[in-house]
């Protein structure tokens, strides 16, 4: 088994001004998509340039932040709204949902891209590829924090936790020993999932001409699989609970809306492509 290792949450502080690691991975995840997206828009052909990328990224971290905050602490801390409304505001606890991010984002994609004249899936299939980069920063974040683990687990790679630091995970007694028993890291799990290999499929599927709306549709497709997969290791938020079934999470309530558009969206697009050759093949 592993041991948690002694992670500071604050990365530094100037005074009385801290600084924490979960919104540095997010500025990381910021500047991966500059980077990314850079390199994207100098593809020949892409329809984009370095300017359009930066005022994409402006509108996408409005839509993050806004809509992630708002999103978690309405699908997951409504009573902390009700008990304490500044809460809302306190980012730098943690407390994203993935799920308010992306409604917070596709609202942001629609106002630049009814203020630039695209259409909207243009500007979305274009920043698809670059999304998961982010989320495995925001899940490296919820590792250092702390949060979101899994079950108990036997398996060689599972986590003991300090009880010193996380005594919600530690039975009685267990201050004897100071660790609490293994669990699922299921943060990197997700950061592995969701990031990295949600980050290969895109960026190798966009690497060549794709109709319109199918980068989109794998992304909705890839993410709400993968995450539904990993919340059957995932434990439940303690004040929800399993939905229904004992088993049903409120992670995977709002990820498997996402499939079934997602394979829409696929199927639409290659169904619309076979149109236009088979109307370019009959002239």
């Amino acid at each position: 088994m592993l041991t948690y290792p002694e992670i500071d949450p604050v990365a530094f502080a100037l005074g009385p001004f801290k600084v924490h690691w979960y919104g540095v991975m997010y500025l990381l995840g910021f500047a991966a998509f500059w980077v990314l997206g850079r390199y994207r828009a100098a593809r020949p052909g892409s329809g984009w340039n370095a300017r359009m990328v930066d005022d994409v990224l402006f509108y996408g971290v409005i839509g993050v932040i806004a809509g992630g905050r708002l999103g978690y602490m309405l699908f997951y801390g409504y009573e902390q709204i009700l008990a304490n409304p500044v809460s809302l505001l306190r980012v730098w606890e943690g407390g994203m949902s993935f799920h308010g991010g992306l409604i917070g984002v596709l609202v942001a994609m629609a106002l630049y891209a009814h203020r630039r004249g695209l259409r909207f899936f243009q500007v979305t299939d274009f920043i698809a590829p670059m999304i998961p980069v982010g989320l495995f920063t925001g899940r490296i974040g919820n590792f250092i924090n702390g949060e979101l683990w899994g079950h108990a687990t036997d398996l060689p790679w599972g986590i003991q936790l300090p009880c010193a630091r996380f005594p919600e995970y530690c039975a009685q007694g267990a201050a004897e020993t100071h660790w609490s028993v293994a669990l699922h890291p299921s943060q990197l799990y997700e950061a592995g999932l969701e990031g990295i290999a949600l980050f290969l499929i895109l960026w190798v599927f966009s690497s060549r001409p794709r109709p319109t709306m199918a980068v989109s549709g794998l992304f909705l497709l890839g993410y709400g699989a993968f995450r539904f997969a990993v919340e059957f290791v995932r434990q439940p938020d303690s004040h929800l609970g399993y939905l229904a079934f004992d088993w049903l999470t409120m992670g995977q309530l709002l990820s498997l809306p996402m499939v079934l558009p997602g394979l829409i969206l696929l199927a639409l697009a290659y169904r619309r492509q076979g149109n236009v050759r088979r109307t370019a093949g009959a002239r």
